[in-house]
């Protein structure tokens, strides 16, 4: 058992015993525990991992799946304090059903703040409103960040760095505050702990018509969101899209929905469309082992402001922000094919060589980035095209005018 964070886990639950287990005081009782040693200083990470995988007295370890892995480093009745080590990590934007303080003990992370206005509970399971970004900060190993329970605190984290190690001092549950909601940007709020079989097995078998090529597949799905009350066929929507859309009936699909829903089904479409660029963005940042390249996609993904965008970046590198986008987007466009920069396609209808399409991407994004507009010799009408393709893309961001 690591004397560290015994002697971590004795003084909060000193200071949290004199003012009687008060659920409020418990985060700036974590945090200024944390600041007052932090881990990053104070624990040699090395020795840490050797004497957790020889000694066998170690606390409890829970059979989470959160963290890669997690391994809790002091157990009480009350609280515990957790090490949770990200390799390829990127947390779903959520709430917390527990409270107390985070600390960022190795690497980096890009940390960003939400509210959920206007929300309306579909289900006990199941929320729409309105997601909106409050801020995002980039935390530098030694950080540290209170966090509370409920939706006082949506948030979600970014790691930077292969691995990240965040210590967090957290009570295990507390009541009321569940549950505890994961965000689908821009208006949708699920229970990642609530599981409906039914549906699950509904899912598994119209996968199986899909990949079997049935000809029924587009009119049984449309049956459904027909049938089906709003929380379900949402999971039926997310679920066939991109087979729908590849038969040419997603929209008929959608449509349905829609009728059916009305007013509450308005944000569905946008919340979908956010998933698949956001899971294409994951999927690619998990793929590239520079880890400039990473940082610039985590922005991308996470960040809805040209301004806040350049800013991060600045922050983190030196030279002008601008010229380093720049170098990044040329350097992604290297590495795929030319006809893509990064999930933006190149329009099929601009007649431009295939070996010279990312040149026009880049002049095009240098253009929109410094305020020039330049689109090369593009005629108005394919320099309108290529602009869409980017807003359609995670390039949204920078190439918005």
């Amino acid at each position: 058992m690591d004397a560290f964070f015994s002697e971590l886990g004795r003084t909060v639950l000193a200071r949290w015993k004199a003012v009687d287990f008060s659920l409020p005081a418990f985060p700036p009782i974590a945090q200024a525990a944390l600041e007052e040693n932090p881990p990053a200083e104070q624990v040699d990470l090395a020795a840490f991992i050797r004497e957790f995988l020889i000694e066998d007295e170690q606390p409890f370890q829970t059979a989470s799946g959160f963290g890669q892995p997690e391994i809790v480093a002091y157990d009480h009745p009350r609280f515990y304090i957790q090490l949770l080590f990200w390799m390829d990590g990127t947390t779903d934007i959520h709430q917390h059903e527990f409270s107390g303080a985070f600390h960022v003990m190795a690497g980096s992370s890009l940390h960003s703040e939400f509210e959920f206005d206007n929300a309306e509970s579909v289900t006990a399971h199941f929320r729409v409103g309105d997601l909106r970004l409050k801020g995002t900060e980039l935390l530098e190993t030694g950080a540290t960040v209170p966090i509370t329970s409920g939706r006082g605190c949506i948030h979600a984290l970014f790691h930077l760095d292969t691995p990240s190690v965040t210590v967090v001092v957290r009570t295990h549950s507390d009541p009321g505050t569940g549950p505890q909601f994961t965000y689908l940007p821009p208006h949708v709020a699920v229970d990642p702990v609530h599981h409906d079989a039914l549906t699950m097995r509904r899912k598994q078998l119209l996968d199986v018509l899909e990949r079997v090529g049935d000809p029924d597949y587009a009119e049984l799905a449309l049956a459904m969101v027909e049938e089906l009350d709003f929380e379900r066929g949402f999971f039926i929507l997310q679920n066939g899209i991109g087979a729908l859309r590849g038969l040419g009936a997603w929209e008929d699909v959608l449509g349905a929905f829609e009728a059916k829903h009305g007013a509450r089904a308005r944000g569905v479409a946008a919340t979908l469309e956010e998933i698949l660029r956001r899971d294409g963005i994951v999927a690619l940042r998990a793929a590239v082992e520079d880890p400039e390249h990473r940082f610039f996609l985590a922005l991308l993904l996470n960040l809805t402001n040209r301004a806040d965008i350049l800013d991060l970046v600045a922050q983190r590198f030196p030279g002008d922000a601008i010229e380093t986008v720049l170098r990044w987007a040329a350097e992604l466009a290297d590495a795929s094919d030319g006809a893509w920069l990064v999930d933006a396609e190149f329009p099929e209808e601009i007649a431009v060589d295939e070996e010279e399409q990312a040149d026009v991407f880049l002049t095009a994004l240098q253009g929109y980035l410094t305020g020039a507009e330049t689109t090369g010799d593009l005629a108005a009408e394919d320099a309108a095209a290529l602009r869409e393709a980017l807003a359609r893309s995670s390039w949204r961001v920078l190439a918005a005018g």
